[in-house]
């Protein structure tokens, strides 16, 4: 019993020191940061180019690797897929046209290795 105590000890401090040495600081800056891990981890197992972690009535939130240069290629592709036409970049926002309206969708580092990205709640 000891031992079986000592080895899943073991097994957590190895993931939490996994997650700390992964996504480091990244951890606290958005608040609660299980649904993004859910969503990270969904990512990683399958074969999806984003996910959803979050949505309420002013904005819907996606999670997305961090793919250098092309890391905004899903959000233009999703965007594209509902209608709108992406027109241009102010710093990390991406400025979308449909029907002479004009949205911004947000986007931020996660980590290294993913980003964050809000589209207006509006359809």
């Amino acid at each position: 019993m000891r031992r079986t105590l000592v080895i899943v000890l073991s097994v957590f401090i190895i993931a939490a020191g996994f997650l700390a040495f992964r996504f480091g600081n990244a951890l606290s800056q958005e608040g609660n940061p299980v649904p993004i891990l859910i969503s990270i981890s969904k990512l990683e197992f399958t074969n999806s180019d984003y996910e959803q972690y979050s949505e309420s009535d002013k904005e819907i939130r996606f999670v997305s690797e961090n793919n250098g240069e092309f890391r905004y290629d899903v959000v233009k592709e999703l965007m594209k897929k509902k209608g709108w036409d992406y027109k241009d970049q102010m710093g990390s926002g991406l400025l979308f046209e449909k029907d002479k309206m004009t949205i911004i969708v947000e986007t931020r580092l996660f980590s290294r290795h993913y980003i964050l990205w809000d589209i207006p709640n509006n359809d």
